[in-house]
């Protein structure tokens, strides 16, 4: 079986084909600026060089066809012809209450995730084009939905409810949802693999760390408790998302400086973070340089984040009666091990111990504790689109 695992967006589709029979990704690709002038396709075959391929994509349907083009090509193609697709896979980002899980896209699938977008006004919408659109392109191919917020719908009430009159709740089902949940969903269960014991008796803190991040508390298997909430603004501090903040600074920016409220949101989202307080940049590397040419505000913004990231860590182990494992995954966990030290750092209270040299590693799967911390530590690089891949052929075979 060869799955086409689509991630949508409002003006750029990333994919990727994947062998489901040896979980090999055959190719993958991007295509940027749809609707937009300048559009391109970046198509990588596995083992061979990128394609790019400059073109008009007026819209994702047209993109998807691209796709389909470069991937039955005869020069830098991988399937014969389309056929060779048995399914396709989507990242849909917003679920609201209605998904706890995959599912196979049908009408009333595609009603409810309508019914999520004001949850989810830049993302759903997006995803449900590029439903669309495949459906266009491939007649009688199954598509799979594999949501943001399926895997966090284990929380209990009293880690996902807000303190506001419970009728909001009720009206308009205001309530955390937390997101990044394909990624602790697939490192939570890789972990577990890489300590040889079942997830089932494990407690485990994900921490997906990038310019977006959010941290997870999995017991047994189960989210109980993640930083994100009915946006992905919540939580963490990040690269231009502000995270948790007192929510009267809205009133009083909006009083003092005369702000509309989508104006306010527009800063907290994309004017906030580690950018709003360096500066300097949301790049994590950008900051750590100019911290290192002795920029102060670049430093701050670093040990607001370190500071971030240990306040979920200790509150999660608490809620949990303490942690087996803590991993680190995205592009700033995967890639930072200064970021890695700087945050497990004063944890050693909670038996956690890493060893500097293994921690040099970057971007590969690797335990970077010492053999005597009672808390394992480990680098597990996410692969959702590989989640995806498995949920959609279980849902496809099942």
């Amino acid at each position: 079986m060869k799955v086409l695992v689509i991630n949508a967006g409002s003006s750029s589709l990333k994919y990727k084909l994947i062998d489901m029979n040896t979980e090999a990704v055959m190719a993958k690709g991007l295509c940027e600026r749809i609707g937009i002038d300048g559009s391109k396709l970046s198509h990588t075959p596995a083992d061979s060089d990128k394609v790019v391929i400059e073109k008009d994509m007026p819209n994702h349907s047209v993109a998807i066809k691209m796709v389909l083009d470069a991937l039955t090509d005869k020069d830098h193609g991988v399937i014969a012809d389309m056929s060779e697709i048995s399914a396709v896979g989507h990242r849909l980002v917003h679920g609201g209450e209605f998904f706890s899980g995959s599912v196979l896209i049908t009408d009333e699938v595609k009603k409810a995730v309508e019914e999520c977008n004001p949850l989810a006004p830049l993302h759903n919408p997006a995803n449900l084009t590029g439903v669309a659109a495949c459906e266009e392109a491939m007649p009688g191919v199954p598509n799979v939905g594999v949501f943001d917020t399926a895997f966090h719908q284990t929380m209990p009430a009293k880690a996902y409810m807000y303190g506001i009159p419970y009728e909001y709740y009720e009206k308009y089902k205001i309530r955390k949802y937390g997101f990044h949940g394909t990624s602790h969903n697939y490192v939570s269960h890789r972990v577990a693999e890489m300590m040889g014991k079942p997830i089932e008796e494990l407690k485990i803190i994900t921490c997906h760390l990038g310019n977006g991040s959010s941290i997870a508390a999995v017991d047994c298997g189960k989210v109980v408790d993640t930083s994100m909430g009915l946006t992905p603004l919540d939580g963490l501090v990040m690269g231009t998302r502000s995270g948790s903040i007192d929510p009267a600074i809205i009133k009083f920016l909006a009083d003092n400086e005369g702000l509309t409220i989508s104006e306010i949101d527009n800063i907290l989202n994309k004017k906030s973070g580690v950018l709003g307080i360096s500066g300097v940049s949301s790049d994590f590397r950008d900051l750590e340089a100019a911290s290192a040419d002795g920029n102060e505000r670049a430093t701050l913004a670093l040990e607001m984040f370190f500071q971030s990231v240990k306040g979920y860590i200790g509150r999660y182990a608490s809620i949990m009666g303490g942690v087996d494992v803590i991993t680190f995954a995205g592009g700033v966990g995967e890639n930072g091990p200064e970021t890695r030290a700087a945050i497990l750092s004063g944890h050693e209270f909670m038996g956690i111990k890493i060893d500097d040299a293994k921690n040099k590693t970057r971007g590969v799967e690797a335990e970077i504790s010492t053999a005597d911390s009672k808390v394992k530590v480990f680098v597990v690089p996410t692969d959702e689109e590989l989640t995806i891949a498995r949920d959609t052929k279980r849902i496809i075979e099942g």
